[in-house]
């Protein structure tokens, strides 16, 4: 993922003009070279560090969650957001004016869906959002187990049916059987018997 934004992005600064529309597929996909010192729609220009440590902060976050993931599925979905959180960390140390306040290249831009023009690394994280958005609805947990419903008629989760009542009273209290007759009982030394 990394490797993608980071080529893609090479691409963009080699042979494009900046700061000019270059149409694709008309007005729906249009190429347009910017470097982009804040977030998105260019929001906090004056902190570019501030969100240097955020990212890292995410990066460190995934690479602990991570951890715990035992589904494919997460994996890919973590696998986007990293590769997407470091593209732009990526530019943030590396890029003019230099570390770690280096300017974000942005090249694409579709009108008809957004007023932002953004990146690939931008393309994981937003693809990582919907795919986290579908997990969730599905019940996809990170040990690649799911949550299961419980269908109508299930007891409920919390075991509410009281104690000597059903079919739990026969194993927590025994009782002989009356064939048997009832257990016989040694009385200690010196207590009298109680038959």
């Amino acid at each position: 993922m990394l490797a993608a934004d980071q080529f893609a992005k090479h691409l963009a600064i080699t042979f494009l003009p900046p700061e000019q529309a270059v149409p694709v597929i008309g007005d729906a996909l249009v190429l347009y070279l910017i470097r982009n010192p804040g977030a998105a729609f260019s929001l906090g220009e004056g902190v570019t560090w501030v969100f240097t440590i955020a990212l890292a902060g995410v990066a460190g976050a995934i690479s602990v969650i991570a951890r715990r993931v035992h589904s494919r599925a997460w994996a890919v979905i973590l696998g986007l957001l990293l590769g997407g959180v470091l593209g732009n960390l990526t530019d943030r140390l590396l890029r003019e004016p230099g570390f770690p306040v280096g300017h974000v290249v942005d090249f694409i831009s579709t009108p008809w869906m957004m007023p932002a023009i953004y990146n690939v690394a931008d393309i994981f994280i937003v693809t990582m959002m919907i795919g986290v958005a579908l997990l969730v609805l599905i019940g996809l947990r990170f040990d690649g187990t799911r949550e299961r419903k419980p269908a109508p008629g299930d007891a409920p989760a919390d075991d509410s049916t009281p104690i000597g009542t059903g079919e739990d009273r026969d194993s927590l209290f025994p009782t002989a059987a009356p064939e048997v007759g009832a257990p016989t009982v040694t009385p200690e030394p010196g207590e009298p018997r109680r038959d």
